[in-house]
């Protein structure tokens, strides 16, 4: 498995897949490890990706200091990739909390993007948080789903500051709660470093106004993508991110989810390898 030094020291590795130009692809969780993200729904076929374990996750060392863990310390770790892999710039694809790690680097080494594809992005590095009552109304387009009842109840408690039943609730990050959702799901347990996660948006990672400013001068283009029912990265909070960079194209892929490469990999594909030339 091939490796890099982060700038603490830090041993930490990627992944590789197909030929041709180099994709660095950006994992969420957030703070879990890129097997989730599998091929992308066939991007190998187009690209080569290289994708990120971050620090403390599958074949990446655990840091000494559990506070680098923060999203804004691992920017250092990202533009660490760009250099071990001889790029001047790089076409850059981040899903769901990598989106937030994306936009920091945005942010801070903006030159060193040629192309920054967001696919279903968490929003709250621009200081965009979905209501729960924002929430619900995705998850009502369900409704005429079998399993709709039991979840929503469970989604509506957790809005009104229940216990949060993540099980119960899973069928709605999903365009269709299939047998390959459910194994998407079993396969991902246990492989987010769960220590890492309450670190990673902890206070101080994110500065919304300095990202927001800093985004509104960003150059290169971005494509930001939405999943049509997906109840985690709503399409209205991602439209609103979306506007903040002056080069965006954003699209809503119908009927897809949070992990749109399992709903329509056929469509994202499309999206991405057309936008990216």
């Amino acid at each position: 498995m091939p490796a890099y030094t982060a700038p603490d020291g830090t041993e930490l590795a990627y992944h590789e897949s197909g030929s041709g130009a180099p994709l660095v692809c950006l994992p969420g969780g957030p703070m879990q490890d890129s097997g989730y993200l599998g091929e992308l729904g066939g991007l190998p076929a187009h690209r080569r990706l290289v994708m990120a374990d971050p620090r403390g996750t599958g074949g990446s060392a655990t840091p000494q200091d559990p506070a680098s863990y923060r999203c804004d310390r691992l920017v250092g770790d990202l533009e660490a990739l760009r250099v071990h892999l001889g790029l001047d710039r790089m076409d850059l694809l981040a899903h769901c909390a990598g989106a937030n790690l994306a936009i920091l680097y945005a942010a801070r080494h903006p030159g060193r993007i040629r192309n920054l594809v967001l696919v279903t992005p968490s929003t709250f590095a621009a200081g965009i948080f979905p209501t729960g009552q924002a929430r619900m109304e995705v998850a009502r387009l369900r409704a005429g789903e079998p399993w709709f009842g039991p979840a929503f109840a469970a989604l509506e408690s957790m809005v009104a500051g229940g216990a949060a039943d993540r099980d119960a609730v899973q069928p709605f990050f999903y365009g269709r709660w299939d047998a390959t959702a459910r194994a998407h799901v079993a396969a991902q347990a246990g492989r987010r470093n769960e220590e890492a996660a309450a670190v990673y948006g902890a206070e101080g990672a994110y500065d919304p106004q300095a990202t927001r400013a800093a985004l509104a001068t960003f150059g290169a283009p971005t494509l930001v993508l939405a999943g049509e029912v997906d109840l985690n990265s709503i399409p209205s909070a991602v439209a609103e991110l979306a506007g903040l960079f002056p080069r965006a194209e954003f699209a809503v892929l119908p009927g897809a989810g949070h992990f749109p490469w399992l709903d329509d990999p056929g469509r994202l594909v499309t999206a991405i390898t057309t936008f990216l030339g």
